[in-house]
C-alpha cells in the first residue's frame, strides 16, 4: 500500500490546533509493526525541532502535556481494520489488573461504532514517541488518555463515512457509521468495515477542530459497565501471557544473589560448588549500583543454567563474601524512635496560615498524637521478570513493566547501545503497584544476554528476592497536635510529617520529602481551620524507597483521619459531624493557596480541590452505612475520607471484635466521586481490590530491617489478607458530580489511603482502644 500516512501529536497544548506529517512508505511500515493481515496502515509520529524550541517559550504544562512524550491521537496510530473488518486497537498503557487493555479500546470503539466482537486489542511495544506517554502508574491512563481515544476512534470513523461517500458519490452527510457499517440512509446501500479499510486508509486524518465526537447519550459501551474485561477469559483459562511466562527457542534461566543491604558490595565468590549442580551452565559477575541508585540494578552473581530451579539451586550452593555498605547498620526499630524524637522538634516549614503557636497556647483543651507506618513491599503476585535476546546489535526484551520508555532508555544506557536499536516488548503484568515502574530487572536481563553471547536469558527473581530487594515504601512517623476552644471547634492544626523521600533513590542527601509526597494529604488537608502549620522535620533514607499503590497518601491519611476522630472524641462529637464541620462548606479551592504546586500535575484551575465532593462521598458512605445505627456489643463503624490523585473516596467499615481479640469485618461501604465513570465495571472492581490492600496494609502490612537485611522474606512473615479475614460485604456507590465533558479522577489507588484509618476508628468504636501504630497485627489480643 504506497500511500502517505499522516501523524498527529502534540506540539501544541490540547486546546491549541496542531498537526504533524510524517510520510511512512508501507515497506518502513512491515518493518515497525512487523504485523500482517492489516489493510489501515499507522503512521509514526515525530517531534519537529521547532515545536520542541516553541514549547520552551509557552507556560506551564499540566495533564498529559506535561508527561514526557505527551499524548498522541492518530488514528493511524492506534487502529488498524482488516479485510474481514477486524477492527485492531494498539493499547499502550500496560495491563496489570485495572482493566486498561479493556477501558482504552473501548473508549476507541465506542466513537469508531465498532462492534466489540470484532474489536482485537494488540499491546504497543515500549515507543513513546509514536504512542506517547506509555508510563502506566499515578492513576492517570484514561484521565490522560480517554479524549485522545475518543478522537482516535471518531476520526476513523470519519474517515470511513468518507471513504463510503467517495465509492457512492454522495455528500458525506448522508451516510453514517453505525454497528461496524457504512450506510446511506436514502438508497438503503451499507457497506461493512473491511470493505472500506484500505480506501480510509489513503485519506488524511482529520483535523482535530472537524472531529464530530458523540453526545454522551450515544454511547455504546462508555459509562455503561457491561462491556467485560477483554483478556478475562485468557485470564481465568491460564491463556495469559505474563513476563514470567516468556518462552524462548534456546532459552537460558537465571537468578542473582543480590547484596544483602542496600550498598554492600561483592568482595569475593566461590562458585566451584554452584557449577556442580545439574544444569548450571555458568556464574557471572554484575556490577553494582552504589547508592543513590536510581533504577539501576543492585548488582551481585547470577547463575545461569538451563532451568530456573537449577539456577536457583546454584545460587544457594554460591558462597558469597559481601563487603559491608553504608547501610550495613540499619534497624527499622531503632529507625522508628529517631523518626519518633524528630518528629518532636520543629523542622522545615512547609504551610503556615495564621498563628498556630500562639492559637495553641490560647486553647482550651489540646490534643497530640502520633502515629507510625511502617515500609511496605509492593508484593505483586507475579515478582519481576525480564527476557532479553541480543541479535546484531539489537537487544529485543520481554517484561512486565509498566514503564516501558523508561526500560528502553537504561537496557541501551547499560548496553551502550542507541535506543532505536532496543525494543520493549510489554506482556500482561501479575500485578505492578509501582514495583514495576523500575526496570532494573529488565537490566539484569540484558546484561546476561551479553554475557552469553546474546542468547536468550530470562531473569526471574524468587518471591524472597521480590521482598528483600524491593523498592520499598517509605515508613513514616505522623506526629500531630490540635488546638480547641471550649466548643471543640479547632482552632490550630500542627502536623509533623517524618519520613525518607523517594527522591532518595535519585539523589544524594535528600533528606526532606518532595513537594509531590508532601501534596499526597499532609499540605493540602481542606479543612477549614484559621491556624495550620505543616512541618518536615529531616529523615534519611537506608533502602531504596519507591512508588507504591497510592504512596504517601497512605501514612497522610492514616494520621490525618485518625486525628480526626481522635479530635471528635476529645469534643464529644459524632465522628462524622466532627470531620463535616472541619472541611466546612462546599467551596472550590485554589490547591496552590493550600501550598499545593504539584497537584497531580494537573491544572488548579481545572482541578481545584472540592469541599462540596468530599462532603457529599461522606454523605453517601454514612447513610449507605447506617451510620448512628445500634450495634451489637463489640462492633462498631469507622470513618475516613480522603482526596487523592483527582477523586474522592469516603469509607465506612463496620469492625466486630470478640472476646479473644479476633478481628471480624461484617461491611465495607465506600463512595467515590471520580468524576464520569468511563467504565463503571472496573472502577468497582478497583475499589473492591483495593479494599483487600488497604485492609491488608492495615492488619499485617510490614517490612522491618535488621543490619541492614529486610526480615520478611514471603509471605508468611509478610501476610496478605486471608479469605476468613476479607470483609464480608463490600459495596461501592458512585456519586455523582460531572459530566463526559469535564476532567476525570484516577481510579486505581485513591481508595487505598483511607482503609487504614477508617478501620482502626471502627475499632476505637468498638472497643475504645486506639491504634496509631501499623500494623494491627495482635494489639488486639487480650493483655
Amino acid at each position: 500500500m504506497n500511500h502517505s500516512a499522516p501523524a498527529q501529536t502534540n506540539p501544541k497544548p490540547e486546546t491549541e490546533d496542531g498537526m504533524l506529517i510524517l510520510n511512512v512508505s508501507r515497506r518502513d511500515f512491515l518493518k515497525q509493526l512487523t504485523l500482517t493481515g492489516l489493510v489501515l496502515a499507522t503512521g509514526f509520529a515525530v517531534e519537529q525541532p521547532e515545536a520542541k524550541t516553541a514549547a520552551k517559550a509557552k507556560p506551564v504544562k499540566y495533564g498529559a502535556d506535561a508527561m514526557p512524550h505527551g499524548w498522541v491521537d492518530n488514528a493511524l496510530v492506534f487502529v488498524a481494520i482488516a479485510e474481514d473488518g477486524t477492527v485492531t486497537v494498539y493499547c499502550h498503557r500496560s495491563e496489570m489488573g485495572q482493566g486498561v487493555r479493556t477501558s482504552l479500546p473501548m473508549v476507541v470503539a465506542d466513537e469508531l461504532e465498532a462492534d466489540w466482537e470484532k474489536v482485537k486489542v494488540i499491546q504497543a511495544p515500549g515507543d513513546e514517541i509514536r504512542f506517547g506517554n506509555q508510563d502506566t502508574d499515578g492513576s492517570r491512563s484514561l484521565r490522560h488518555f480517554f479524549m485522545p481515544m475518543r478522537r482516535v476512534g471518531a476520526a476513523a470513523r470519519q474517515m470511513l463515512e468518507q471513504a463510503a461517500a467517495d465509492r457512492w458519490q454522495v455528500p458525506v452527510g448522508e451516510v453514517k457509521a453505525e454497528s461496524h457499517y457504512v450506510m446511506h440512509s436514502a438508497s438503503g446501500r451499507k457497506l461493512a468495515y473491511g470493505e472500506l479499510a484500505a480506501a480510509a486508509a489513503a485519506l488524511p486524518v482529520p483535523a482535530r477542530e472537524t472531529l464530530k465526537l458523540k453526545n454522551p447519550e450515544q454511547f455504546r459501551y462508555i459509562g455503561k459497565g457491561k462491556t467485560g474485561l477483554y483478556d478475562g477469559r485468557d485470564l481465568v483459562t491460564g491463556q495469559g501471557r505474563f513476563g514470567i511466562d516468556t518462552r524462548l527457542d534456546g532459552l537460558l534461566y537465571a537468578v542473582v544473589a543480590r547484596p544483602p543491604a542496600f550498598g554492600d558490595t561483592l568482595a569475593g565468590v566461590d562458585d566451584s560448588e554452584a557449577l556442580k549442580v545439574p544444569g548450571v551452565i555458568k556464574t557471572v559477575t554484575l556490577k553494582s549500583s552504589p547508592p543513590p541508585a536510581g533504577f539501576n540494578p543492585l548488582g551481585g552473581v547470577a547463575v545461569i543454567a538451563t532451568n530456573t530451579w537449577a539456577a536457583i539451586q546454584g545460587r544457594k550452593a554460591l558462597k558469597i563474601n559481601w563487603r559491608k555498605g553504608p547501610n550495613g547498620h540499619y534497624d527499622s526499630a531503632d529507625y522508628h524512635l529517631q523518626l519518633s524524637k524528630a518528629a518532636q522538634k520543629p523542622g522545615q516549614v512547609v504551610r503556615n496560615d495564621g498563628n498556630t503557636d500562639a492559637a495553641l497556647k490560647a486553647a482550651d483543651k489540646r490534643v497530640e498524637a502520633e502515629y507510625y507506618i511502617p515500609h511496605l513491599a509492593q508484593a505483586p503476585m507475579e515478582p519481576p521478570a525480564a527476557t532479553a535476546l541480543i541479535d546484531n546489535g539489537h537487544c529485543r526484551v520481554w517484561t512486565c513493566t509498566q514503564a516501558p520508555q523508561a526500560t528502553r532508555e537504561l537496557v541501551a544506557k547499560w548496553l551502550k547501545l542507541p535506543e532505536a536499536n532496543v525494543e520493549v516488548n510489554v506482556t500482561l503484568l501479575g500485578g505492578g503497584f509501582g514495583r514495576k515502574s523500575k526496570p532494573d530487572y529488565v537490566v539484569e536481563a540484558a546484561l546476561l544476554s551479553e554475557a552469553m553471547a546474546g542468547k536468550p536469558v530470562k531473569v526471574t527473581w524468587t518471591r524472597e528476592d521480590d521482598l528483600q530487594h524491593a523498592y520499598y515504601h517509605t515508613v513514616s512517623v505522623e506526629h500531630l497536635k490540635a488546638g480547641l476552644d471550649k466548643q471543640g471547634k479547632t482552632l490550630a492544626w500542627l502536623h509533623r510529617t517524618v519520613a525518607p523521600s523517594l527522591t532518595a533513590t535519585f539523589g544524594p542527601d535528600k533528606k526532606h520529602q518532595a513537594p509531590l509526597e508532601l501534596s499526597m494529604g499532609a499540605i493540602n488537608v481542606p479543612f477549614a481551620i484559621a491556624n495550620v502549620r505543616i512541618e518536615n522535620p529531616e529523615a534519611k533514607a537506608h533502602t531504596r524507597i519507591g512508588w507504591f499503590r497510592s504512596v504517601s497518601n497512605i501514612p497522610h491519611a492514616f494520621a490525618v483521619q485518625s486525628f480526626v476522630a481522635e479530635l471528635a472524641a476529645a469534643a464529644g462529637r459524632d465522628h462524622k459531624d466532627y470531620l463535616l464541620e472541619l472541611i466546612g462548606p462546599a467551596r472550590k479551592i485554589d490547591p496552590t493557596t493550600l501550598g499545593d504546586a504539584w497537584n497531580h500535575s494537573e491544572s488548579p484551575a481545572l482541578y481545584p480541590v472540592d469541599t462540596g465532593r468530599l462532603r457529599q462521598v461522606i454523605t453517601a458512605a454514612t447513610q449507605a452505612a447506617g451510620w448512628g445505627k445500634t450495634l451489637p456489643a463489640g462492633h462498631g463503624l469507622g470513618l475516613a475520607a480522603h482526596y487523592s490523585f483527582l477523586t474522592y473516596v469516603a469509607v465506612v467499615i463496620e469492625a466486630a471484635i470478640d472476646k479473644d481479640g479476633k478481628l471480624g469485618i461484617p461491611r465495607v461501604d465506600i463512595a467515590v466521586d471520580c468524576g464520569a465513570r468511563i467504565n463503571p465495571e472496573r472502577i468497582r472492581s478497583q475499589m473492591e481490590g483495593a479494599c483487600i490492600m488497604g485492609l491488608t496494609l492495615a492488619k499485617h502490612g510490614e517490612i522491618s530491617f535488621k543490619n541492614g537485611v529486610a526480615e520478611q522474606d514471603n509471605f508468611h512473615t509478610y501476610a496478605l489478607l486471608r479469605m476468613d479475614e476479607a470483609p464480608a460485604e463490600i459495596n461501592v456507590h458512585f456519586v455523582d458530580s460531572s459530566g463526559f465533558d469535564q476532567p476525570l479522577g484516577g481510579i486505581g489507588e485513591p481508595a487505598v489511603p483511607p482503609m487504614a484509618p477508617a478501620l482502626c476508628n471502627a475499632i476505637f468504636a468498638a472497643t475504645g482502644k486506639r491504634l496509631r501504630t501499623l500494623p494491627i497485627k495482635d494489639q488486639l489480643l487480650p493483655a
